[in-house]
């Protein structure tokens, strides 16, 4: 189990455990006005419930096709202070059918990496991506988002410009962009996005997430320590 200030994660059978990628982009996506969210690829929940603790008044839909996700996910929903405004739905991005549109739309996708050793994950992650790629997310983020809603990911670095150049090519366009260093010396290694139905001048910045082995930046420190609890 992870421990959070507010709530809690079950993890042991879930591939994808509670990890830097999902905070980031729990933390750090515009949630004000957004009564409607939408989570696509929830996991364990963890982006679902960062979003629930941070608008008291949005209702969340967390779609997820991973049978061990999902019964982990449920418990996670049920246990929280906010399972009445949080639904679950076991199903592919491909067959979840509403008549719904989302004020916002949030995913952390599949992709693959060396990270990843055990045989049992990467054959859960082949069937991720193999059903998830970028094209088919941004094609359905657009279909479900309002016209006045935002769509946010986070993805790796070096899949940005392609990413953007896709998202431009279905109708969203970039407007607020935040690339992320491990510590000042490395290179960028993940990129949050977030895309909107009309073009704006998209706001630039980067984040650097630690000076040292877990000696953390001021910025980092300030976007997430509502959620860690040693922050």
């Amino acid at each position: 189990m992870f421990q959070f200030k507010q709530f809690s994660i079950v993890q042991n059978k879930s591939a994808m455990k509670v990890g830097t990628d999902g905070v980031l982009l729990g933390a750090w996506v515009p949630v004000t006005q957004k009564k409607s969210i939408l989570d696509i690829g929830t996991g364990t929940g963890l982006i679902a419930l960062m979003l629930a603790q941070r608008n008291a008044m949005a209702n969340i839909d967390a779609v997820e096709i991973d049978e061990d996700a999902c019964e982990e996910a449920k418990v996670n929903f049920k246990n929280s202070n906010w399972s009445d405004r949080l639904e679950l739905h076991k199903v592919s991005l491909a067959l979840y059918s509403t008549s719904k549109k989302y004020d916002l739309i949030v995913s952390n996708p599949p992709y693959y990496t060396d990270t990843f050793k055990s045989k049992k994950t990467q054959r859960t992650l082949a069937r991720h991506v193999d059903g998830l790629s970028f094209e088919n997310l941004l094609s359905y983020s657009k279909t479900l988002v309002t016209n006045n809603g935002v769509c946010a990911y986070i993805i790796p670095y070096k899949e940005e410009v392609n990413f953007v150049l896709l998202a431009e090519q279905l109708g969203l366009f970039l407007i607020k962009r935040t690339r992320v260093k491990g510590r000042k010396d490395l290179e960028y290694k993940r990129s949050l996005l977030c895309f909107s139905k009309t073009k704006q001048v998209c706001a630039d910045d980067d984040l650097i997430i630690e000076i040292d082995r877990h000696v953390y930046t001021e910025a980092y420190i300030e976007l997430t320590q509502s959620f860690y609890l040693k922050m």
